[in-house]
């Protein structure tokens, strides 16, 4: 009886045997086999080598502060968290050689912008070759971006430019007087409700935000001047919140060339060096199991809302009433 059930657990344990060399030394070996493939004999099999890589970063719809997501009406909303950290990734990445940022905004947050424009100068001082490609759009927030980049690129018809600054507050008095509402504001400072519905600007607050619109614009002109190694005064020139197609702004030296996504990411390579064939690797930031499993995430398609439409068609009718001077 003894013997019998020794036998049993020595059969077991010989059953076991090609199930865990299914399991643990079969994908090690195959593994192991794309290694070696990669890193000595990428180029007879026309595979990119290790390293011969340009990362691809998406900049899809309205530039916020904070994580990407979805408005009310489904509009979508590039985070600026979202797209610091998958830079930060790129940055990170010893294989990554070249990095193309694509943008496809209408613009947003000048702070969130300007968070995202410093990201991409901490990159570059990383040593790679970072290359801007326009979408259909890139303005405002978006070309504020894009002027951090070594190189831009910009389709012929893209709309780019409107490069200045808005607020607006909406005066709503006449209409609650008329429904009969009243508000009774209790406030700590005399401009403490600047901006409210319920009654218009004085102009006292018009010049506190005229001032605070200023100071804003001056550094957006400052950060496009130094990006793209232009005279301040010629930048200012076309910071009137005037858009641009692509090939207008090529000719106004905002852009470096026209092209497309695919042209954008063969420069990107041609710049840093790379020879040949190489891997296109989309960065978005993952968790725990995304990071150890690989792959990415598609983004978010573009989208706009209603007020950077109309920052758009401002900066439309501007360009058919003005010119560059």
């Amino acid at each position: 009886m003894r013997l019998h059930v020794k036998k049993e657990v020595s059969g077991m344990r010989r059953s076991l045997v090609p199930i865990i060399v299914l399991i643990v030394v079969v994908p090690m070996l195959i593994i192991a086999s794309m290694v070696i493939l990669l890193v000595f004999g990428g180029s007879s099999l026309n595979l990119p080598r290790l390293g011969n890589k340009v990362a691809l970063v998406r900049i899809e719809g309205v530039i916020v502060s904070g994580k990407a997501g979805s408005g009310i009406f489904g509009g979508g909303y590039a985070g600026s968290e979202r797209v610091i950290k998958a830079l930060e990734q790129v940055r990170r990445d010893p294989f990554i050689k070249a990095v193309v940022v694509r943008i496809n905004s209408p613009g947003g947050s000048a702070a969130a912008s300007q968070e995202i424009y410093q990201e991409v100068l901490r990159v570059r001082k990383s040593g790679r070759k970072v290359v801007a490609s326009m979408g259909d759009v890139a303005a405002s927030g978006g070309y504020y971006v894009a002027s951090a980049a070594d190189e831009i690129y910009a389709d012929p018809a893209s709309l780019t430019g409107s490069i200045g600054v808005l607020i607006e507050t909406t005066d709503l008095h006449v209409l609650l007087d008329r429904l009969g509402v009243r508000f009774d504001t209790v406030k700590s400072g005399e401009h403490k409700d600047m901006g409210t519905f319920s009654r218009p600007l004085t102009d006292k607050e018009r010049q506190i935000l005229q001032r605070l619109i200023n100071d804003v614009y001056d550094q957006f002109l400052a950060d496009v001047q130094r990006g793209r190694k232009l005279p301040r005064e010629y930048v200012r020139g076309l910071a009137d919140g005037r858009v641009f197609t692509g090939r207008q702004a090529k000719a106004y030296k905002l852009v470096d060339e026209l092209g497309g996504l695919e042209d954008a990411l063969k420069a990107a390579a041609r710049d840093a060096g790379i020879k040949g064939d190489f891997e296109v690797v989309e960065y978005e930031p993952r968790g725990l199991w995304g990071r150890l499993l690989g792959g990415t995430e598609a983004l978010s398609q573009d989208y706009q809302t209603s007020r950077a439409l109309m920052e758009l068609a401002r900066g439309l009718l501007l360009h058919e009433v003005s010119d560059v001077r």
